[in-house]
């Protein structure tokens, strides 16, 4: 399953954010990974989505493969348009 998002903050995805994305992201059974510009990333980890430089507007799919890939797309979509106010 595979979800487009925009980054909406202004500051784009740094450190807190990408920690916030990647704490949801780990909460779910399901691999999910990240794809932007070429480079797919596991979003699990803060470290790799912070690798991939992404600023406001820039557009991702969000992937999600498991038992619970719905479940998982639905929270992080939430978190994404949220601008990771959780």
């Amino acid at each position: 399953m595979e979800v487009k998002k925009k980054i909406l903050n202004e500051e784009g995805l740094h450190a807190r954010p990408a920690g916030v994305f990647a704490k949801v992201a780990s909460g779910f059974q399901s691999k999910i990974e990240v794809a932007y510009n070429g480079r797919v990333i596991n979003a699990k980890s803060s470290m790799s989505l912070m690798t991939l430089g992404l600023s406001k507007d820039s557009e991702i799919a969000i992937r999600a493969d498991g038992p619970d890939a719905e479940q998982a797309l639905a929270k992080i979509s939430e978190v994404v348009d949220q601008k990771f106010q959780i």
